[in-house]
């Protein structure tokens, strides 16, 4: 496990002086891909869901990467295929100054998972820039949002602080299609999670929807665009980030509204978006557009589509860990995540996953979907 040491500065940020894309919200689109295509397919993608207006030229541009297991899990972390297609369409389109942001959390080794989930190598090959912004030498500066937050100035009453080479940027987030224990579902307002918070980010799981709100409002503040690529050629259906059911659905999607997004993908995994409290709130708050009947689709035709995803399954750790945030636990909550003891919650979350699950459920789910198409475009990478 890589070690995060976070340096930071008592610099204080306000709102950035730079200019910001104002892309017309509420467009999503959505393209049906094969393994063969889905490169060439990521950039007729991009421009459908017009990238050009999304992003400011002339910025430095961040791809935040997805990584929620070091190991390969298909629907996990965002695939090569995602990365490649992405970066080269930008790169086509003149955005040449691309960095790969990872991030790493007390669980989760950015480092290994980079190389393991064959992000790395596609990186590499397109001469990206690659950063980990909570390891050495990256800095964090606090951060004094313009916007009222609906949670983080309770519970970082000490101050929020965001990685300094993220202020100032456009950034194309890079999610796939999943559920998520505490979120129902991942996607693009749950990919800023990792980059702009610390490794202390599991304080704010209590109250995981308005933290996801509040940290949307400070994206609209530091960068000058925002655009996000989800991928769900496999989509991940159960007790997600990590166990989950693994799924061909040959499906992409993209849109300069992270709300829009959002809505569309819970929607296709047979989610009402509007009972998601993340999106919900983001929605009546004019952050973007999580309503389905005011999201314009153009591409492929998915009015119809329901996955039927379940919704409210859990792991052992997961379990435990929400008796700890909203269960008879609560009290307890300072002690046990807080304090010298949480050492003892990385190890039973490492415990369950990487030495039980994966070894006993995992690898045969991984070694099934190796013999898939998506799978052996994987193994090609």
């Amino acid at each position: 496990m890589a070690t995060q040491q976070i340096k930071e500065s008592e610099i204080v940020l306000t709102k950035p002086d730079i200019p910001h894309a104002e892309p017309k919200l509420g467009k999503v689109a959505v393209l049906y891909t094969t393994p063969e295509t889905v490169v060439q397919d990521y950039a007729r993608l991009l421009d459908l869901a017009e990238i050009d207006s999304a992003l400011i030229p002339d910025r430095p541009n961040m791809l935040k990467v997805n990584i929620s297991w070091q190991h390969y899990y298909p629907a996990c972390s965002s695939a090569p295929w995602q990365i490649e297609g992405v970066a080269k369409k930008m790169q086509a389109n003149g955005l040449t100054d691309i960095t790969a942001a990872h991030n790493g959390t007390v669980v989760v080794d950015p480092i290994e998972g980079r190389d393991k989930n064959k992000q790395g190598v596609v990186e590499d090959a397109l001469g990206l820039k690659h950063t980990v912004l909570d390891m050495p030498p990256v800095k964090w500066v606090r951060y004094q949002p313009t916007a009222k937050m609906v949670a983080l100035d309770d519970i970082y009453k000490d101050g929020l602080y965001v990685p300094e080479p993220l202020v100032g940027t456009n950034i194309v987030h890079l999610p796939t299609v999943k559920t998520h224990v505490f979120t129902t579902m991942t996607g693009a307002m749950k990919n800023a999670f990792g980059g702009l918070l610390h490794r202390y980010r599991h304080w704010t799981h209590a109250k995981i929807h308005e933290t996801l709100v509040d940290l949307l409002q400070i994206q609209k503040e530091i960068h000058s665009g925002i655009f996000a690529v989800m991928d769900g050629t496999f989509a991940g259906d159960g007790p997600g980030p990590r166990a989950m059911r693994i799924h061909q659905k040959n499906i992409i999607l993209a849109s300069a509204d992270q709300v829009a997004i959002d809505a569309v993908a819970a929607k296709l995994m047979g989610f009402d978006p509007m009972k998601l409290t993340k999106i919900r709130l983001a929605h009546e708050m004019g952050l973007g557009v999580g309503d389905p009947r005011e999201i314009e689709y153009v591409g492929d035709d998915v009015a119809d589509v329901n996955w039927n995803f379940a919704s409210n399954e859990n792991t052992f750790a997961s379990r435990g860990q929400k008796l700890i945030y909203w269960g008879p636990l609560k009290p307890l909550e300072g002690l046990l995540l807080r304090s010298p003891l949480v050492p003892w919650a990385i190890w039973a979350s490492n415990a369950y996953h990487n030495d039980f699950w994966l070894r006993f459920v995992g690898r045969k789910r991984v070694r099934e979907a190796m013999k898939t198409p998506w799978g052996k475009l994987f193994q090609s990478y």
